[in-house]
């Protein structure tokens, strides 16, 4: 089992597939458990980074409450101690939140960088999860589904456009009770979440982005994309047919995302 020292964390990491480095920074929740990073994508093309962020999966909750800041700063030591002193990176919901302060905060480190279905912060942020924590796990299962894609009719049973036969597996995932101690470190995940805002920053962001976008992200709409790319001085806008999951909806979104990152 690959764990590591990081700042002041024991952290869970695995490293798949061969050639130029590539960081994959998680969403809420993540945990290497359950989104099977030996299968992703761009294992083919990439040397592929994975690791449970600060609080969650395999990885130490840390010694204080976490800030942004933490996250971005525990992906740039973990590159470090691998030996790792530059990366592509590809950062996906909050993990694109943690990766836009990775940018800002570590530019030499990032190659060239792709922010999927997330948001800048302060007044366009996406979802606030956090209030969805008391909610009833049925209830909050169906406003889950809604939310990763608005033409989900909460309530309704159907399945989500492009997940079908997957539908069922995400609405029992949402509905299931954490651990206690799961429990407490998404709670600090989502507190981190809640503050972040890179908005008077997005200009120190030097690395060429990929900013991506599902056209039915009831989480992170697209005008937050927008928003992003407005702020950058060399990035791109691609929206897929989908929702916050669009890159399991739309095919396209992995020709797009590979060839950005190969160029």
């Amino acid at each position: 089992m690959p764990f590591i020292e990081v700042n002041d964390l024991t952290m869970y990491y695995e490293l798949h597939g061969q050639g130029p480095n590539l960081l994959h920074i998680s969403g809420s929740g993540g945990d290497l458990r359950q989104t099977a990073p030996h299968l992703h994508g761009l294992n083919t093309d990439f040397r592929g980074l994975h690791y449970d962020q600060r609080c969650l999966g395999q990885t130490t909750l840390g010694d204080h409450e976490p800030t942004m800041f933490d996250y971005a700063d525990d992906a740039a030591a973990l590159c470090a101690v691998l030996g790792w002193r530059h990366a592509r990176v590809v950062g996906t919901s909050f993990g694109g939140m943690v990766a836009q302060h990775l940018a800002i905060r570590h530019p030499d480190l990032v190659e060239r960088l792709v922010l999927n279905c997330t948001s800048p912060g302060g007044e366009l942020a996406s979802y606030p999860l956090d209030e969805l924590q008391d909610v009833p796990a049925t209830e909050r299962a169906e406003m889950m589904l809604a939310l990763l894609d608005t033409r989900y009719s909460a309530g309704s049973g159907d399945e989500l456009d492009g997940l079908e036969g997957f539908t069922s597996q995400l609405r029992d995932g949402y509905a299931q009770s954490a651990s206690a101690e799961s429990a407490e470190g998404f709670a600090k995940q989502l507190e981190a979440r809640r503050h972040h805002d890179v908005t008077a920053g997005l200009a120190l962001i030097s690395a060429p982005t990929l900013v991506c976008a599902g056209r039915y992200d009831g989480i992170a709409p697209v005008a937050n994309s927008e928003a992003i790319v407005s702020g950058i001085a060399e990035v791109r806008l691609e929206v897929f047919e989908g929702g916050h999951i669009f890159m399991l909806q739309d095919p396209r979104s992995l020709s797009v995302t590979r060839e950005f990152l190969l160029r």
